[in-house]
């Protein structure tokens, strides 16, 4: 396992720090991979790269091999690729690439956070491998909001019949509201309510495990949710049952993570009425700025602070609204 995660940024591409990536996990995760002992990774949702930036520079010590499959790569994630030959990059869909490339030791499941498509994923795995065949399975955001909450990466991909309302632009998700909020946390293309059947990522696993007999579900309840699914058959499962199972569900993990997410909505919805504050002044001042009364008022202010009238303070003029505006 790398030690320290040497080199590796765990919010390069999380501005706001809300710990999106897989990378946060990645001492439980590495560990797992060792106790398989995986010499072929692949992990479904690569984006820009974060957390294969991990898998890759694990590789590199392990002698393993990784492939990444997204369709719409982000250019780090190109570019890891260019200078890593450890790493394959499918530019493909999930369901386009995971019946046809060689099946894996391991699965990172981290894609398109719907029920349809995390099914299908399964689905495909499971044709390939029966029973204790079947690689060790690792899933992002099984945890809140996408756990019972679908959301599309492209809601035009999904069967209509398979497809939640979508949220939309005008309201956002907050943690213990199965419905939407204003200033909630911005997910337009999540699913407008949580909860119910076939919705969610941890709902698919849980169905999918269900319907197979010896499968084990791990859930980890830390940044957006950790999950691990194996075979209690396994040649390696007591292995990975060893590192995962302090953090199973953990109830201080589970108060943890519930205040973390209280926390990062919070401050979003605190954010967010500042800047709604902000832009309606914005507006009132840039139509200040275009009013021939307000040009007529500071004049007439201009006039009796000459005349003695009024005191030179009392003029607001058009050239110190347009400092305070942003360009």
């Amino acid at each position: 396992m790398t030690e320290g995660l040497p080199g590796v940024d765990r919010y390069a591409h999380d501005p706001a720090r809300w710990g999106t990536s897989l990378a946060h996990t990645a001492e439980l995760t590495l560990a797992c991979l060792d106790g398989v002992g995986a010499r072929s990774v692949v992990e479904v949702g690569a984006y820009a790269g974060d957390f294969t930036r991990v898998l890759v520079a694990w590789a590199a010590e392990s002698g393993a091999r990784v492939t990444a499959i997204d369709p719409a790569p982000q250019p780090d994630l190109v570019a890891l690729e260019r200078a890593h030959p450890e790493l394959d990059l499918a530019r493909v869909t999930s369901l386009d690439a995971l019946g046809e490339i060689p099946l894996p030791d391991a699965v990172v499941i981290d894609g398109d956070h719907n029920y349809f498509t995390v099914r299908a994923e399964l689905g495909l795995i499971g044709e390939r491998a029966q029973g204790a065949a079947l690689p060790l399975l690792l899933f992002h955001d099984v945890g809140w909001p996408h756990g019972r909450r679908d959301d599309y990466f492209d809601a035009g991909a999904i069967p209509a019949e398979a497809r939640h309302s979508l949220a939309g632009a005008d309201a956002g998700l907050y943690p213990g509201d199965p419905g939407l909020r204003r200033g909630g946390l911005p997910y337009p293309r999540s699913a407008a309510r949580e909860g119910g059947p076939r919705n969610g990522v941890l709902t698919a696993i849980e169905d999918f495990v269900a319907g197979r007999d010896g499968l084990r579900l791990v859930i980890v309840p830390v940044f957006f949710g950790l999950g691990a699914v194996w075979h209690r058959e396994a040649p390696w499962s007591d292995a990975v049952g060893r590192i995962l199972d302090p953090w199973d569900r953990n109830p201080v993990l589970e108060r943890l993570e519930a205040n973390r997410l209280h926390h990062i909505a919070r401050a979003y919805a605190a954010t967010s009425r500042l800047e709604r504050h902000r832009a309606g002044q914005e507006a009132v001042l840039r139509r200040l700025l275009e009013s021939r009364a307000f040009g007529v008022a500071e004049r007439l202010s201009r006039l009796r602070v000459r005349a003695g009238l009024a005191p030179s303070q009392s003029v607001v003029s058009k050239d110190e609204i347009r400092r305070v505006l942003p360009d």
